[in-house]
Formats: C-alpha cells, sequence, structure tokens
C-alpha cells in the first residue's frame, strides 16, 4: 500500500545542507610552518668522465661527405693530408712537409698504408678510441682515402686544425701521460 498524496504540495528539489560559516583567522593566527628535514636522496653518476672510459669516433670511417672541404683534401691531394695529419699526431716532431714526401714515396711503390696507418695508431692513442693494429692496418689498405677523410674529421671536431700546423694547435691536443720518462744522464 503506497501513501497517498493528500494533496499538500510537496517541495521536491533538495534542501540545502547548512555549512558553518567562513571564519576568517584574525584572532587566531594559522599555525606555523614547521621545517620540514628531508633526507637528500644520494646523487648516484651513471658514466663518470675518466680516463678509463674510452672514447669513441665522431663520425664513421664512411661518412666523408659529411665535411666536404675534407673528403675533397684527403681524395685529390692524400700527401698533403697525411702530411697535416701527421704534424699533429706526432706533436710536431715530423713535420707535415716530411711526412707528405714519405707519403708521395711509399705511395709511387704502392706501400703507403704502411706509413699511413701509424698516424691512425697515433690518433687513436691520443683520443683514446677503439681499436687496433690491424684493424688500421686493414682500414687503410682497403680504403685509405676514407681512413685518412675519418682522421682530419677527427681532428676538426676536437677543435683541432690540421691545416693550421703543430704549433698553432699545440694546446688543443690531450696531454699523453703514456710516455715514458727521459732518459736522464748523470755528468
Amino acid at each position: 500500500m503506497c501513501p497517498q498524496n493528500t494533496g499538500a504540495a510537496t517541495n521536491s528539489s533538495p534542501q540545502p545542507v547548512p555549512y558553518p560559516p567562513f571564519q576568517p583567522h584574525i584572532n587566531n593566527p594559522p599555525p606555523p610552518l614547521q621545517p620540514q628535514h628531508h633526507q637528500q636522496p644520494p646523487v648516484i653518476i651513471v658514466n663518470p668522465p675518466t680516463s678509463l672510459t674510452p672514447a669513441v669516433w665522431t663520425s664513421g670511417l664512411l661518412e666523408c661527405f659529411n665535411d666536404p672541404s675534407s673528403c675533397l683534401l684527403t681524395l685529390c691531394c692524400p700527401c698533403v693530408a697525411v702530411g697535416q695529419i701527421a704534424e699533429i699526431v706526432s706533436r710536431g716532431r715530423t713535420g707535415c712537409l716530411c711526412a707528405g714526401t714519405i707519403c708521395l714515396l711509399t705511395e709511387s711503390v704502392g706501400l703507403s698504408c704502411f706509413y699511413t696507418c701509424n698516424n691512425r695508431i697515433k690518433l687513436r692513442a691520443h683520443f683514446s678510441l677503439p681499436g687496433h693494429q690491424c684493424g688500421d692496418f686493414c682500414i687503410h689498405c682497403c680504403c685509405t682515402p676514407c681512413a685518412l677523410c675519418q682522421e682530419y674529421r677527427e681532428l676538426k671536431q676536437r677543435g683541432i686544425d690540421p691545416s693550421q700546423g703543430w704549433e698553432f694547435n699545440k694546446h688543443k691536443l690531450p696531454v699523453n701521460n703514456n710516455n715514458p720518462p727521459q732518459v736522464q744522464m748523470m755528468t
């Protein structure tokens, strides 16, 4: 049995629930904020820059066209490029003209890869680049222009301009601490 509507008007809308009136904290200021002492999470260095971290080549062997000027130089005048690279990686002990002449002479008998791969070996040693001597020799035997172009680009991308020579660039090459000490003579 359902209740009967007696005819009295009923309000079908819900009645609001009364909330307490807003009272600002005029007389009672809010409590002061307590300093939070959070412990800092430990800092973890994933790859610390050390001499034990091997470097990588800044460009690939076959990326010759990334630097057209280096590509043209190593393709058209490889002995000039060899001379400039040799002067830098030998730290000025071998001049550009001397190294270029040796390259020209060894190229005339088809043996330049024996000479040019030594520059690559020295370059890898200076910058801790991956590779090994046998691979350097094979790269220079199979693709000397690409190898020279990569070495020339490597020096340029590390801020060394081989065309300027050793004196201009000597402060830019990393210090090599792997050299044995000089032999001292007693007098």
